[in-house]
């Protein structure tokens, strides 16, 4: 398998940093094998005791003799050593990172899983989406629509976990594939890291908000980072976005850092503003989402009229709008984990960062039976305007790291989930709503924001057990 002109998997030494937990690493070191690498090196800053379930799926590797593991540390000599190293996109700050600084000065090929796996799918064939928030929920939507429209098929992948390398599809000339990208994923699909630039057929930006600027430094590298979603694009590349009609202040602000407001767009369709989903399914919650879903429908209006340019955009949209009243959200973004006795336990782990936790907590007409749970590992972000809601709230529960600056202005420092669900079971009321959405990273007491939410959820059905 040759990668670029200059490397050829095969025979070579290779170096896989960061096997994680969502799929990534460990597609990257199966698909490192299958290409006739003649060793593998595994290294985590994880124990093995937390990534025993990735472990467990590459152990036929290790058993082989092929794939070492470094668990708990990083050596620099092995960087050194390597000529290929695939690095986890969110490795922080890896322009500065003194290991990828090391394999690239000892002349390694340094990429990522999911550049990699573009190499095999056509560019054209791609509905990229970013945002701060909403992107996974705008992707969702894309994918639901278009998987099955006219007996084509429609694939999904990137941010939302799996390993894209070692599951690639074979897009047909009528298929699209679905990439959520997070601002880690493009700044390795960017020049600066010293890979050529890639862009997707059609680009889609949510919205901007202080997100990961514990990795990015600053707001001005956070939103360059966004816009390689759209800067340097062919000519026939397609960007859409609301933010500025959405947010009009906040893309202002937004505007004045270095990269500009790159968010800029024509005007879009206004018949396909027309023929919005209704979201008669009342599991979806909140009016932010019906904003993803337009998103999401003038996503697939572009791709299908690219494929069709005399589409009849009426029939079509509405035909894409039903089918979108369809979609059920995806887990741990707003989903209902238990309604006992008249409280509803909703599950929004997704939720880290403070924009995303406002967006929730607006999604329910009154803010005053809303039982918060908010906090974990802030992620650089301004945490105020979470503390802010604390007075309009039935009560808000601060766990994590952050869980002492969150309580600031009167919410209850619990420590851990577990003592925030025990304190909320004594002060419940029909009517109310237990609604985890930290508005942080879930690191500092769980492995993901999956396992959290998880874990609410667990808690929620205990809790239905014991009344």
């Amino acid at each position: 398998m040759t990668v670029s002109n200059e490397f050829t998997i095969r025979g070579s030494r290779c170096l896989v940093m960061g096997l994680g937990a969502f799929g990534g690493g460990i597609g990257a070191t199966q698909w490192l094998a299958q290409q006739g690498a003649k060793e593998i090196l595994v290294t985590d800053l994880s124990s093995a005791e937390k990534l025993q379930e990735s472990i467990a799926q590459i152990t036929p590797l290790i058993d082989s003799g092929v794939v070492r593991l470094r668990l708990g540390a990083h050596e620099l000599a092995d960087f050194q050593h390597a000529q290929f190293v695939v690095a986890n996109p969110a490795v922080p700050k890896p322009w500065t990172n003194p290991f990828l600084k090391a394999a690239r000065e000892a002349g390694a090929h340094v990429t990522t899983e999911l550049r990699l796996a573009l190499q095999h799918i056509p560019a054209q064939r791609v509905i990229a989406v970013t945002g701060s928030s909403g992107k996974s929920t705008t992707s969702a939507f894309i994918h639901h629509a278009l998987d099955g429209f006219h007996g084509k098929r429609a694939h999904f992948a990137g941010n939302i976990g799996g390993s894209l390398l070692n599951n690639c599809p074979v897009i047909g000339p009528d298929e699209w594939l679905v990439l959520e990208l997070s601002s880690f994923m493009l700044w390795w699909l960017g020049p600066d890291s010293g890979n050529p630039h890639w862009h997707a057929r059609i680009g889609v930006l949510t919205n901007l908000c202080d997100n990961h600027l514990d990795w990015h430094g600053d707001a001005a590298h956070y939103s360059a980072s966004k816009s390689v979603i759209r800067n340097h694009a062919a000519g026939d590349h397609i960007f859409l976005s609301r933010f500025d009609i959405e947010s009009p202040t906040q893309a202002c602000e937004w505007g004045k850092l270095p990269a500009g407001s790159w968010w800029n767009n024509p005007p879009l369709d206004t018949r396909v503003e027309q023929c919005m989903p209704l979201f008669e399914n009342s599991k979806l919650i909140g009016e932010h989402n019906k904003r993803n879903a337009l998103l999401a429908l003038h996503a697939c209006m572009a791709a299908l009229r690219i494929d069709n340019p005399q589409l009849d955009v009426y029939e079509t949209a509405r035909t894409l709008s039903a089918k979108m009243n369809l979609f059920t959200g995806l887990p741990h973004r707003l989903s209902l984990a238990q309604d006992c006795n008249g409280v509803r336990w909703i599950n929004d782990s997704k939720a880290t960062t403070p924009a995303a936790t406002l967006f929730a907590v607006e999604s329910f007409p009154n803010t005053s039976q809303i039982h918060l749970i908010a906090g974990g590992v802030s992620k650089g972000a301004d945490l105020s305007p979470i503390v802010a809601l604390t007075p309009r709230l039935a009560g808000l529960y601060c766990i994590g790291t952050a869980g002492n600056q969150l309580a600031s202005a009167g919410g209850i420092h619990c420590e851990t989930l577990e003592n925030a669900v025990k304190i909320i079971r004594s002060r419940i009321r029909p009517g109310d709503v237990v609604l985890l959405s930290p508005g942080c990273a879930s690191w500092d007491q769980f492995q993901n924001y999956e396992a959290r939410g998880a874990r609410f959820a667990e808690l929620a059905t205990e809790l239905d057990l014991v009344r």
